[in-house]
């Protein structure tokens, strides 16, 4: 069977490192993709043109559901001041959202939550889809791995869903959902996120022992987190009075900026890219989730596209008579390094290599997901099982073996000299012999990376990004 696609609408339709040891990427697939209960259109019966937004400026359906009340503290006023006097950067980051603040808005409005939230990854990522902070939390909502993985977002080797705007987006608004749930206030729901509920609720309690409130100003908080909801609010009252702090908002349309396309049969990115008539870059910017250059159907995938272009790829998949992919997946049989994998597969050890993020001097461990080029006896697409479950481990080969000397003529009787071991073995087994072993050491110099600065994909200056504490 063909490729069989299906459009869906965003519009109304809608409410480690391996050189440093072993590294493994191993996170399950969640089992149901909620983006798969969204109203589809179907493309045999439908156009993409006839589905639509009526065209407004979304600014003012933002302004109208804002329901947080403003801080007017003087840490509001410091951030407030802070962007005003950076309009290119204000400006940078602006533009950069319009491709994702209607479908926020949409989502946000269907759960009647205020519309300050919509503005939240401003403060996070300042809307860099790629932004990876210090503590390795990445995305518009930067997602630290472990509270992705608790919201069931997938991170394999064929795509990281802490990034994928569609279900990160539903992730973050379900975490505040059940944040304001647990303590009654946006404001204390918003540090939570930043922070952690089970810290903030440390602090509530130190603060009722004490006799004091336990709102969100009257807690004691890190300075991050202190800043956390001032940031957000400076914000707001951006969107609520630009002109007033010299500040130009791009224009936005009440309108979907993409449409999201089901995958129905394996598909290269370049050739999705091409079918499309899109640059690489804006492709990439609707779907940085994408860790290879293949998208899976059995990975209940969705490309995302411009509204514009969407009937353009439309109309050129019926045209293309071609193979649709060039790579399928493989697991690896037994331990071996990359070159004896790349004979056992009978193909290029450069290629495998470079296309799968092995570093040089690195072995696949048994059980690995490498991809490959297809052949004649690999056509098929990658399965379900592979698709949802596909991990990467590397580990260092083991040190080599050392080489003795061999006995000299006429030394028949002589003692054989004993063969010393490579240097720094001696040190080694001495020390895994003592009561302190070297992994016990190591395990507990290991500490969390503190909250860096989200990665700005254009030059200029960008907000401190923030990690998600699971506790």
């Amino acid at each position: 069977m063909r490729l069989m696609y299906a459009v869906l609408a965003v519009a109304a339709l809608i409410s480690g490192c391996a050189s440093t040891g072993d590294w493994s990427s191993d996170t399950p697939a969640r089992g149901n993709s909620k983006s798969s209960k969204v109203t589809r259109v179907n493309l045999k019966n439908q156009s993409v043109s006839k589905v639509y937004a009526p065209s407004d400026n979304l600014w003012i359906r933002i302004r109208d559901g804002f329901q947080m009340e403003p801080m007017n503290s003087p840490l509001e006023i410091e951030q407030v001041r802070w962007l005003s006097a950076r309009p290119d950067y204000v400006n940078r980051s602006m533009t950069r959202s319009s491709r994702y603040l209607f479908y926020i808005v949409q989502e946000v409005n269907a759960r009647n939550m205020p519309t300050e939230i919509a503005l939240l990854p401003f403060v996070e990522s300042a809307f860099v889809t790629n932004a990876k902070s210090n503590a390795k939390a990445v995305g518009l909502w930067q997602f630290m791995p472990a509270t992705g993985k608790d919201f069931q977002l997938t991170q394999n080797v064929f795509r990281d869903e802490r990034k994928d705007i569609l279900q990160s987006t539903d992730a973050a608004l379900d975490y505040l959902q059940r944040l304001n749930n647990q303590f009654g206030s946006w404001e204390l729901a918003l540090a939570a996120y930043n922070w952690g509920a089970g810290n903030v609720s440390k602090a509530q309690k130190r603060n009722l022992a004490a006799g004091l409130p336990t709102d969100y100003e009257s807690l004691t908080l890190p300075l991050e987190t202190r800043m956390y909801v001032p940031k957000l609010m400076a914000y707001r009252q951006i969107v609520l009075d630009p002109q007033a702090y010299g500040i130009v908002l791009p224009e936005l349309e009440n309108h979907p900026y993409f449409v999201a396309v089901d995958v129905g049969n394996d598909i290269d990115v370049a050739l999705a890219i091409k079918l499309a008539e899109i640059p690489s870059d804006e492709f990439y910017s609707l779907n940085p989730s994408f860790n290879k250059p293949v998208i899976l159907s059995n990975a209940n995938q969705q490309i995302l596209l411009p509204f514009g272009h969407a009937e353009i790829f439309q109309e050129n998949l019926k045209k293309y008579t071609k193979p649709l992919s060039s790579w399928t997946a493989v697991r690896v049989a037994k331990t071996e390094s990359v070159d004896q994998t790349a004979k056992t597969l009978g193909v290029d050890a450069d290629a495998l290599r470079q296309v799968n993020g092995i570093p040089k001097g690195m072995r696949i461990k048994t059980g690995s997901t490498v991809l490959i080029p297809k052949t004649g006896n690999r056509s098929g697409d990658v399965s379900s099982a592979m698709a949802d479950n596909a991990s990467l481990s590397l580990e260092k080969p083991p040190p080599p073996q050392p080489k003795c000397p061999k006995p000299t003529k006429g030394s028949k009787g002589a003692k054989t000299a004993k063969c010393a071991p490579p240097k720094g073995v001696k040190a080694v087994e001495a020390a895994s012999t003592k009561g302190n072993s070297s992994g016990k050491n190591a395990a507990s110099q290991h500490k969390s990376a503190s909250t860096g600065l989200a990665k700005s994909a254009k030059n200029g200056n960008s907000t401190p990004s923030t990690k998600k504490a699971s506790n």
